[in-house]
């Protein structure tokens, strides 16, 4: 009963969000085109983290085969 109660709990928040529609700020942040603006930022920072892992895994690897 303790892990159903929360449960249910943010089903019927998070229900009681969706059904307030659109508000005036998200459709402001649209006009201006800002939240373009986010996601390309969003996916120049995931793009170059993804590029500094591939990078390092790279690293590791010819370290590991030159201690062989």
């Amino acid at each position: 009963m303790r892990k159903i109660t929360p449960f249910f709990l943010s089903l019927i928040l998070s229900l009681s969000a969706a059904a307030q529609g659109e508000q005036a700020s998200s459709s402001l942040m649209r006009s201006h085109l800002k939240m373009y603006v986010v996601v390309a930022v969003l996916v120049i920072i995931f793009a170059g983290i993804t590029l500094f892992l591939f990078s390092l895994e790279r690293r590791l690897k010819k370290l590991e085969d030159n201690s062989k």
